[in-house]
């Protein structure tokens, strides 16, 4: 087989993707779909140009790093085809699947996947298209069945829904109920206890690690959040029969000792939506993760499962009184502001947390990279800890000297609006009326072909085929104009920002600035969008400012996607 210029065979890109972090860790569907699309190529006489794969990756997205890659591989010419094992591998959405195939073309680049159905004629096309969404509905419908039966499930008492069972707990032989795991209920005591007592979660953390204690999954730390998950869950918290028999089903609260104590599995308190997100690293490059949305749902629709107790109820609200206020007394004296908690970022792309140590009755402050040894993740990052006060004195320092010109600060913010706005394109208010003007033209598309159906000008097969056609054009149009008009809302916000910081610091004297507490300090980073990256040589910090007045438009470092200034801020991090 030729290239289209008869020089050679013809060149191809391999894409595979699997969705869940099971199949990614394995690598088994992934070997299986490169496998598939070796021997079709070779078969097919395809000179293949990359095999890219995209291991734990949502279809539900464009958003992800394979993707990315075959993406700028297509742009760059040359490409005749990119090559899948099955279509729902390039996207799950038809609607994407139809973006792909349009800007692929723009290439002169085809779409194609093993398992396709049609042909390259506009009727081939209609028929994989009309499969597609006929595919789609069958999985909302497979979904929203496995849904309703796993919410039957819950509402009959039975716990099995939710994986893996909370700590303390093992389900019974029939699977249908929890039953108290000894050995790890007496960790979850000793954590009330520790709590009861006014140790902080720090201290709890560090106790239960000195005690050689590890996680449900063997981990030799435990994760904060998992010991205050602990804390605050009701499963631990006992309940009498009456209250339990007001949140459960009568025939549920028929089965249970009315004498006896039971916690609170508590489920579908949250809706949680995942995607796929990137953003620039500050290196040229992009960094990937998923972004989980929690929305709590109305606690009518709460579902409450009724579990064995056997802890005090008074050692459990104790705990969760002094806990809850964010100041057990062992700590209460470690209480300071952070005021870069949240942007400090790590080289290797993690957030850095905070860490208090203690020695000779002084207290040390420090922001830690969570993968490193200092937060007890044992070679897998080598940054070591920054000290606190030094690294938010030098920021402080560099920052302030530049907000005492409110020109750069409105230089730097309109920079971030207008990559807001423009997001890679070179007219967002023409892509807007683009695609609304795509829009009315399938509503009127719509109306047309049903007034032709009504006449008895196409059979009802006809029309089906039609509008399938009409939707896809309609999500992919509808898609677009909701992601371009975040990004307007998103511009209009920064502007604000804009306005109020230039506002406030006009009327601010310089040596003001320097009164302003901790608290007061990280507003004004996180209205400037800062990130503040530890360099071998001090501190890189990206957001928006600009280094001179607008009239120089001229801005130190500036890289994709962030302004740095100067290659860093001198200082130790000791």
């Amino acid at each position: 087989m030729t290239s289209t210029n008869g020089h050679g065979p013809k060149r191809t890109i391999l894409y595979a993707r699997v969705s869940t972090d099971e199949q990614a860790r394995s690598g088994y569907s992934l070997a299986q779909q490169i496998e598939a699309l070796r021997e079709y190529a070779a078969r097919e006489g395809y000179e293949v140009l990359e095999e890219v794969e995209d291991p734990g990756q949502s279809g539900a997205s464009l958003e992800r790093p394979g993707m990315d890659r075959v993406r700028d591989l297509v742009a760059g010419g040359g490409v005749a085809v990119v090559l899948a094992q099955d279509r729902d591998r390039f996207a799950r959405e038809p609607a994407y699947v139809y973006l792909l195939r349009k800007e692929f073309e723009d290439h002169s680049t085809k779409l194609k996947a093993l398992n396709d159905r049609g042909d390259d004629t506009p009727e081939g096309e209609l028929t994989d298209g009309i499969l597609d969404q006929l595919a789609k509905y069958e999985r909302a419908k497979i979904t929203e069945r496995t849904r309703r039966g796993m919410l039957r499930r819950v509402r009959q008492g039975n716990p099995n829904v939710t994986g893996q069972p909370r700590y303390g707990f093992r389900y019974n032989e029939a699977k249908d109920a929890l039953v108290v795991h000894e050995p790890e209920m007496r960790v979850v005591e000793k954590i009330f206890r520790m709590a009861a007592e006014g140790l902080g979660l720090n201290a709890v953390q560090g106790r239960l690690h000195a005690a050689g204690v590890p996680t449900a999954r063997g981990k030799p730390v435990w994760d904060l959040q998992m010991i205050r998950r602990v804390i605050a869950s009701d499963m631990y918290r006992p309940h009498s029969f009456e209250e339990i028999s007001e949140l459960v089903a009568p025939e549920v609260a028929a089965r249970l000792d009315p004498g006896g104590k039971y916690g609170i599995q508590w489920y579908n308190r949250q809706r949680v939506t995942t995607r796929s997100v990137s953003e620039p690293d500050g290196n040229g490059g992009r960094r990937y993760r998923k972004k989980r949305t929690f929305r709590w749902r109305p606690k009518d629709e709460w579902i409450a499962i009724p579990v064995p107790a056997c802890l005090p109820r008074e050692l459990v609200d104790r705990a969760r009184a002094l806990v809850g206020g964010g100041r057990a007394r062992e700590r209460k004296h470690l209480a300071r502001e952070w005021e870069l908690r949240g942007m400090m970022r790590c080289g290797c792309g993690w957030k850095m947390g905070t860490r208090t140590a203690e020695s000779s009755g002084r207290h040390f402050y420090y922001y830690v990279c969570k993968r490193s040894p200092a937060a007890r993740k044992v070679g897998e990052c080598a940054q070591r800890c920054v000290r606190a006060t030094r690294v938010e004195d030098a920021v402080w320092r560099f920052v302030s000297e530049l907000l005492k010109d409110p020109y750069r600060i409105r230089a730097g913010i309109e920079e971030l609006i207008e990559r807001e706005r423009e997001a890679g394109r070179d007219d967002p208010e023409r892509e807007i009326r683009h695609w609304e003007e795509r829009i009315a033209e399938c509503s009127r598309l719509r109306r047309a072909y049903q007034d032709q159906q009504a006449a008895g000008l196409m059979t009802l097969e006809e029309l089906a085929s039609k509008l399938a056609q009409v939707e896809e054009t309609s999500g992919v149009a509808e898609a677009e104009l909701k992601a371009l008009r975040s990004r307007e809302e998103r511009a209009r916000e920064l502007k604000a920002d804009r306005d109020a910081l230039v506002a406030s610091f006009a009327e601010t004297v310089p040596e003001a600035l320097d009164n302003l507490s901790g608290d007061e300090r990280s507003r004004v980073y996180e209205m400037l969008q800062l990130e503040v990256t530890p360099d071998p040589e001090g501190y890189k910090v990206s957001g928006a400012l600009c280094s001179r007045r607008p009239t120089g438009r001229y801005r130190l470092g500036c890289s994709s996607g962030s302004l740095a200034f100067g290659p860093c801020i001198p200082g130790g991090h000791g």
